[in-house]
């Protein structure tokens, strides 16, 4: 067989070149250009099909089965379960317990579901020595320690496996690119010919990425553009706790959040992530504050802590865990033009606590009144939550899911809560005295009187 001519493309205006350099010849823009599959090769290696096209209207619509996966906790954020056909994407930091999850979730399935785990990292031994750490000595799970693309895709058109996991994408080859694994054209190829194998054999493909130094999964950006689910887990290697949250997913909702705890005998599901954020034997203190925030469809009670100190540097430092930092700076100019509170030579440090991301605008209240808190030296009620955005004009907004969030703080035995006056209803839980306010300046009175 004739080895493939090599073809090499520029990402930015696409011009071909028979071999690599390093400046375009057409565009001039430097390290664009990429080793690509010819046209030819890939139609040898897939053959070629006549173009069928389809009428919308004569389409007919199934719902698509869902498989469980066992873990109530992971079926929330893959939308109720896998779907057939469906490539999953799932990224995180090295350790985290990508593998551990993924082989857990396995084990679980193997008595309804005929799995198939490709390592290109591990060998069989250590993936049955980590089994059996995690209990799983009697599972029946098929296994396949391999880096050739080609090789994998066909032992699974020989054994038809229901589920594929890749561990991982960036240790994958095909024979019909010669640079290295891990590369850009390797990892885009290889993803492209497993989405192509999900699609028509409608096997559900889940494929393991690593993540750079920024947090973003390692390859070209159109790795997650072309699989229909993209998860991360999260986490602090400092802490426990671990989070799988759905960035993309065409088959559910996005910003969904699973919660699990990592043991000794693997990760374990929190079925109460609230009460895990929130410590609730704590007496009131100052700079601390429980805001209730929303993941997808779950609401999630965490806290906000803020320490307000004098300075002793030119610039004081604005730093901030968990939260986004330009809304920091956004929420202390609110509080010095329309609250009247200045911390201009003031370090302020900002931090969720539990290793949890809340970037929604909902919590820029909570955020506020940590910092007020802090700065006067004077605690909230530990019984209050809070949550709401706040607006360059001082104004405090409503947000989503209002309801839903003051459900879950009642629930939690919150007793007082700080609300926009926007998010007011007729279905706040008996119980739970709501506060609505319009401004910052009319939360600082509710509850520390006239600034």
């Amino acid at each position: 067989m004739a080895k493939p001519r090599r073809l090499f493309s520029c990402t930015e205006c696409g011009a071909q070149a028979p071999k690599w350099v390093g400046q375009c010849p057409d565009c001039g823009a430097w390290n664009t250009l990429v080793e690509t599959v010819p046209p030819d090769a890939r139609r040898g290696s897939g053959g070629a099909r006549a173009p069928t096209i389809h009428s919308l209207a004569d389409i007919t619509i199934e719902p698509s089965a869902r498989v469980s996966t066992q873990s109530p906790e992971l079926d929330r954020v893959l939308g109720g379960g896998l779907v057939s056909g469906a490539v999953i994407l799932l990224g995180g930091d090295p350790g985290i317990g990508k593998s551990t999850l993924l082989l857990q979730t396995l084990g679980r399935m193997s008595g309804d579901t005929d799995a198939l785990y490709v390592s290109g990292e591990e060998s069989a031994q250590q993936i049955a020595l980590r089994a059996r750490r995690l209990g799983m000595s009697e599972a029946r799970l098929g296994f396949m320690a391999d880096n050739s693309l080609e090789s994998v895709i066909r032992a699974c058109r020989e054994t038809t496996p229901d589920l594929v996991v890749i561990d991982s994408i960036q240790t994958l080859y095909t024979d019909l690119i010669e640079s290295a694994p891990g590369s850009v054209s390797q990892v885009r190829e290889t993803a492209a010919q497993l989405v192509r194998y999900a699609k028509q054999s409608q096997t559900t493909v889940i494929i393991v990425g690593h993540v750079t130094k920024e947090g973003a999964i390692a390859g070209p950006r159109v790795l997650e553009h072309m699989v229909d689910t993209v998860l991360y887990f999260e986490g602090d290697r400092s802490s426990r706790f671990r989070l799988v949250r759905a960035i993309k997913n065409r088959f559910g909702a996005v910003n969904e959040l699973g919660v699990f705890a990592m043991t000794e005998q693997g990760l374990k599901e929190v079925s109460n992530p609230s009460a895990m954020f929130i410590n609730q034997g704590l007496d009131a203190s100052p700079g601390r504050t429980v805001m209730a925030a929303q993941e997808g469809t779950r609401p999630l009670l965490v806290e906000v802590q803020a320490l307000v100190d004098q300075s002793p540097l030119a610039n004081p430092r604005r730093l901030t865990v968990g939260l986004d930092h330009s809304r920091l700076a956004m929420i202390l100019a609110v509080l010095h033009r329309h609250g009247g509170l200045s911390v201009y030579d003031q370090d302020v440090f900002v931090n969720v606590v539990g290793g949890v991301r809340v970037l929604e605008p909902a919590a820029d209240l909570a955020v506020a009144m940590s910092v007020v808190s802090s700065l006067r030296n004077r605690p909230w009620p530990a019984d209050l939550v809070v949550f709401g955005e706040i607006g360059l004009g001082g104004e405090v907004r409503p947000v989503q899911h209002g309801v839903e969030r003051l459900r879950e703080a009642h629930k939690l035995g919150f007793k007082h809560a700080l609300v926009p006056r926007g998010n007011l209803g007729k279905q706040i839980p008996k119980g739970l005295r709501a506060t609505g306010i319009a401004t910052v300046s009319e939360a600082l009175e509710a509850e520390f009187g006239q600034p």
